[in-house]
């Protein structure tokens, strides 16, 4: 969620503008120490250290970073998922979850080829999660093997570079050329992917009424919106001590929850300020927005899961390279009750009916400004101790 919309649940006008005055040269921009992994692991001995140390910087829902790694045989990495970093209300399959096991899997890929290994990836060792719940096996066994036929993937020079991009697009289409290597990035893989832009402004518009809606629908549902609620980081020593989730560190959401009026304890009203005008710059953004892009399979089993976040990230590494943004528009593809309508919408429009399809990732895409990376919580916090 984005920074300015929170700070309207902060509270009043005039206690929002008798603080600006005061904190005219406070500085927004994180803690050196919550965005330290961006640095990269430097001259990291260990092989493994230094390709998990780029796979943690992949993209995942609600930025929870929910990976575990076992270390303990030689030349192998086990993939686990953190079940305290669940989240069962927006997320109730765990579907977006196993797609954010895809992108670390893909970005550790990526990164064993810079230094001649091939990655042998068994998803699912012990056995596959159920359709609706995730457990304590693990997601993945890889083994790294040394190779002189692997070639480096022109992709892995964007990881430091790859961001999720929340502010105002520029209102101008994708060049062609980029959206061509945006497919190209997820040859190999079982997705289809398509984009619309203002050359279909019927169905582009389509598209934006149903993204305003399914925001509408979670920020309305009080166990929806406190979900995120709960992971906003308020202030520079939240953001350094969890280096994960939603980072708010404007001045003035600071200076609020320091006197006790930014109230995270429960979700606001559907008719608040803070819902209404979350709701008016949410859909300002979506009208600007000038194109969007989706990725759909057939089928909807874990192992499929896990493939769209490999081919979703590649993707997203690829708008980089041509410099476009992406942001996921998550809430329409969550199967919570309430978002059925929008489900049933976005799945239509896309030509994917369900269940023999799924609508694995859909994303604004376009031109905007230079964000900073999103804090990383470090390679140490995901390894597991003996």
């Amino acid at each position: 969620m984005d920074r300015r919309h929170f700070l309207r649940i902060a509270g009043g006008g005039a206690i929002a503008a008798a603080t600006s005055t005061t904190l005219a040269g406070c500085s927004s921009a994180l803690p050196p120490e919550a965005i330290a992994a961006w640095q990269g692991p430097g001259n990291e001995p260990d092989v493994r250290r230094w390709i998990l140390a780029h796979a943690i910087l992949a993209p995942h829902s609600h930025n929870l970073q929910s990976w575990l790694v076992d270390l303990s045989v030689p030349d192998e990495i086990t993939l686990f998922i953190d079940r305290s970093r669940l989240l069962p209300e927006t997320d109730p399959f765990s579907r977006q979850m196993m797609m954010s096991q895809g992108t670390f899997l893909e970005l550790l890929d990526l990164t064993a080829k810079q230094k001649g290994l091939h990655a042998e990836i068994a998803l699912f060792p012990q056995g596959v999660f159920a359709p609706t719940t995730v457990d304590a096996r693990p997601t993945a066994r890889i083994r790294l093997v040394p190779d002189a036929s692997v070639k480096p993937d022109a992709l892995w020079t964007h990881i430091f570079l790859r961001r999720t991009n929340r502010e105002a697009y520029e209102a101008r289409d994708p060049a062609a050329d980029a959206l061509q290597a945006i497919t190209a990035s997820t040859a190999g893989w079982a997705v289809r992917t398509g984009f619309v832009g203002s050359s279909q402004p019927d169905l582009l518009q389509q598209h934006r009424r149903i993204a305003m809606e399914a925001w509408r629908i979670e920020l309305v549902t009080p166990r929806t919106v406190m979900e995120s609620i709960k992971v906003l980081r308020v202030g520079p020593t939240e953001i350094a001590r969890h280096r994960d989730g939603i980072s708010l560190n404007d001045p003035m959401v600071r200076a609020l929850a320091a006197v006790g009026l930014f109230d995270r304890s429960k979700a606001p009203t559907p008719d608040d300020t803070s819902t209404t005008t979350q709701i008016k710059d949410f859909n300002a953004n979506m009208a600007a927005t000038p194109a969007f892009f989706w990725m759909v399979t057939e089928g909807n089993d874990r192992a499929t899961q896990i493939n769209a976040g490999r081919a979703y990230v590649r993707a997203q590494l690829a708008a980089t390279a041509t410099g476009l943004s992406m942001q996921p528009l998550s809430q329409a593809l969550q199967e919570y009750r309430e978002q059925a309508g929008p489900y049933g919408e976005i799945h239509q429009l896309l030509g994917a009916p369900a269940p023999r399809f799924t609508v694995q990732m859909w994303t604004r895409l376009g031109y905007a400004p230079v964000i900073q990376p999103a804090p990383r919580r470090g390679l140490e916090a995901h390894i597991l101790k003996a």
